[in-house]
């Protein structure tokens, strides 16, 4: 198709997720949102804007050394041209960031938390921090003067440091460094009004003239090093004879020490200091930023945990919890409840706990032979990890896929890895060049001579603690089918060769963009025979050309195609005669979105999947991920109502327009905010189930030893539902 080669088609994929930050901050600026929330959105910007900058930022920047002429092939720009738009791009956006900062400032000093003005203290404030920083800081700084003998020290990724610019007697002048992230408690309350603040960096910039004696400070400013951490671990395996874990533990430790790919300025810096600097650094001008607000957003997270602890609760989400499964029987075992009918969990709305529940009781059944199992990502106190252990000391055969490539989690999982190896588990890391990115879980049993299995899919990480903060599915089935297709992906997996002969579960890198691109032209197949066809999606980025380009096809063949797409989306959408047939939506909330879902066909004739795989070259070609399809009619039911309902959302969603930009979802109906409508739904469906089965009549216990126990006392009425789910959501 030559027409797709027209650019029009297609958005660059870093241009693309710098909007996704964009929305990120959009909430940051969002008065309907609590105060203190705001500002975590603001935290979470900042974090994610490091990230880009140290992973694709660093990428393009050895492109533009390595293969200068090199070009993406949908924006058809070169590294360089890339980096050029992005560094535009992000000007733009610090300068709505120091705007939101400045904002949420004036509304937190409107609730009693401040931000104090160095320049504005009143005599009190002044005495105090000054005295503060002589006592409690001014020791522990270690400060450096730069010249012959004293060589320009090592600058540490992301780390907040003060540059001065000093002025001698004798008129030499020279510069300083002061480190000032290491060791220290980063925000400073008053002690006198504990809901004011100053941050470290300010205070020390403030009072650096008490640490130069004998010089006079000419110009001084906050300034931090972000670096390239894109670091090839194939490439390293080459140049080591070690094993692969002591590779990824040195690797995390060269990361620390790779080239800088920016440097930020708070406030203003004296053109002497830029110049030392980039010139130290190696670091052209147009990766100079500056910024009026803090240079690390990290410090709202501690604030605001700071602020809950002191109980501000309108400055928060009123709080939600993860709600017991209607699918699952509180009390009762998991296998027999898988048995009996495929379980389907939706995190956050509904408890993780069954999953839980489920390896713990694997990990005591005599039936169960064997645990196999894929972790990415865990949380830093893992009951799962802890299960698996269990399972392993109790003489299970345990086999875990540890991932030590998962990005900025590397320390953690090779933590895990050797709590794991010491406990008698069998480790395995990854599947050679593939990043292991499935979310897979098989329980082989033996019950009465028979061979049966439990098998779990997931679309996100085995995670206790993100399962509370982002949206994903958790199937849970008996089906033999499954387990014997995830036995052979776990047996490619231990034997370095990825399968793609599996009958029902479908798995990348082999045979899952197969799939997606022939159940697409089924699409196109339908829609050119006068036959109704539809396409609908919810992945985390759209970047993969073959895909892209077939989604073309399919709309200008009539598919209806509906993706909502929190992040990348390289495919621009409303082209008149090419894409008009497609829309996207990106949902930015309370919770992060996270689930993938593929539906391809009309509802009388859907096929349905939950995958761990976004539609990405990346997680097609070089991952092994898995997309199971949804098989019982209720819970493709159930996962339809859930897509609907995002579909139908007009307080957080926003729309994609054929100019790569996003508007507002808007409309004349009530309002629907998805993620807070899935909470409602799952503390009414807890409710209801857990009034069906007070209504069910209990059989009596016999004890014919002991005389028959007292009735117990009636239960206290059960709060009405609405009133209950109305004081939770101040409805």
């Amino acid at each position: 198709m030559n027409d797709n080669m027209n650019p029009i088609l297609y958005q660059n994929r870093e241009l693309s997720w710098l909007k996704f930050n964009l929305r990120v901050l959009e909430q940051a600026c969002d008065g309907s949102i609590p105060l203190l929330e705001r500002l975590k959105f603001l935290s979470i910007f900042g974090s994610n804007l490091d990230e880009f900058f140290m992973i694709r930022v660093g990428t393009l920047t050895d492109a533009s050394l390595l293969d200068p002429d090199a070009i993406d092939n949908k924006s058809l720009m070169s590294p360089a041209e890339q980096l050029e738009a992005i560094f535009a791009d992000t000007r733009a956006l610090i300068e709505k960031k120091d705007a939101a900062y400045k904002r949420l400032s004036a509304d937190m000093a409107g609730e009693g938390i401040e931000h104090l003005d160095l320049s504005m203290l009143t005599e009190e404030q002044t005495v105090f921090l000054e005295n503060y920083f002589r006592g409690e800081i001014l020791p522990m700084l270690s400060p450096q003067i730069i010249d012959k003998h004293h060589p320009f020290p090592f600058l540490r990724n992301k780390e907040t440091y003060i540059c001065t610019q000093l002025k001698t007697k004798g008129e030499f002048v020279k510069l300083a460094i002061i480190p000032v992230s290491t060791g220290f408690d980063r925000i400073v309350y008053l002690p006198f009004d504990k809901n004011k603040f100053v941050l470290l960096e300010e205070l020390v910039l403030r009072y650096c003239e008490h640490i130069f004696q004998g010089y006079v400070v000419v110009a001084k400013t906050i300034f931090r090093v972000t670096r390239n951490a894109d670091i090839n671990v194939d490439e390293a395996m080459y140049d080591h004879d070690m094993d692969y874990r002591s590779v990824m533990e040195e690797m995390v430790k060269n990361r620390r020490k790779l080239m800088p790919v920016r440097i930020e300025f708070q406030g203003e810096a004296s053109e002497a200091i830029i110049d030392q600097l980039c010139k130290k650094l190696e670091l052209t001008r147009d990766r100079v930023f500056f910024n009026l607000s803090p240079l690390d957003m990290g410090f709202g997270f501690a604030l605001c945990s700071k602020m809950e602890r002191r109980g501000l609760p309108g400055l928060f989400y009123p709080p939600l919890t993860p709600q017991d499964s209607s699918l699952v029987t509180p009390g009762r075992p998991m296998i027999p409840q898988i048995e009996d009918h495929d379980i389907l969990l939706s995190y956050p709305f509904e408890s993780m706990k069954p999953f839980i529940s489920l390896l713990l009781e694997a990990a005591d059944d005599p039936t169960v032979l064997s645990i196999k199992m894929t972790l990415y990502r865990v949380a830093r106190e893992s009951q799962i990890v802890s299960a698996l252990i269990k399972a392993a000391e109790n003489g299970k055969e345990v086999h875990v896929v540890v991932e030590l490539r998962a990005r900025f989690d590397e320390e953690n999982n090779i933590i895990w890895s050797k709590r794991l190896e010491e406990a008698g588990v069998n480790v395995v890391y990854g599947l050679g060049e593939y990043k292991v990115h499935s979310k897979l879980l098989v329980i082989t049993r033996r019950v009465e001579e028979k061979i049966c299995f439990i098998t779990q899919i997931g679309t996100g990480n085995y995670n206790e603690s993100t399962a509370r903060l982002y949206t994903d599915l958790c199937l849970m089935t008996a089906d033999r089918e499954f387990g014997e297709d995830g036995t052979r992906i776990f047996n490619g997996i231990l034997t370095g060769n990825p399968v793609g002969d599996t009958k029902y579960l479908v798995a990348a890198p082999v045979s899952m963009k197969p799939m997606v691109l022939r159940f697409i032209e089924q699409e196109i197949i339908a829609a050119r025979e006068g036959r109704p066809a539809a396409i609908t999606v919810k992945i985390n980025s759209l970047t993969d050309k073959d895909v892209i380009d077939k989604l073309i096809e399919a709309s200008m063949a009539g598919v209806k195609i509906r993706m909502i797409i929190r992040g990348i989306c390289c495919l621009r959408v409303g082209v008149p005669g090419h894409t008009d047939n497609i829309e996207v939506v990106s949902i930015v909330g309370r919770f992060l979105e996270h689930s993938r879902i593929y539906v391809f066909g009309t509802p009388e004739r859907s096929r349905m999947y939950i995958s761990s795989a976004d539609f990405m070259t990346r997680n097609m070609e070089r991952r092994v991920e898995v997309a199971a399809p949804i098989r019982d009619e209720k819970l493709k039911a159930r996962i339809m109502n859930l897509l609907d309902l995002e579909f139908s959302d007009n307080v957080k969603a926003k729309r994609l327009l054929s100019d790569g930009e996003y508007e507002p979802v808007k409309n004349d109906k009530p309002p629907i905010d998805s993620q807070i409508d899935l909470f409602k739904l799952a503390y009414m469906r807890a409710e209801e189930s857990a009034r069906v089965r007070a209504s069910r009549p209990v059989q009596p216990v016999m004890r014919p030893a002991q005389p028959q126990a007292a009735p117990a006392a009636p239960a206290a009425p059960r709060r009405g539902l609405w009133d209950k789910i109305r004081a939770l959501f101040h409805k």
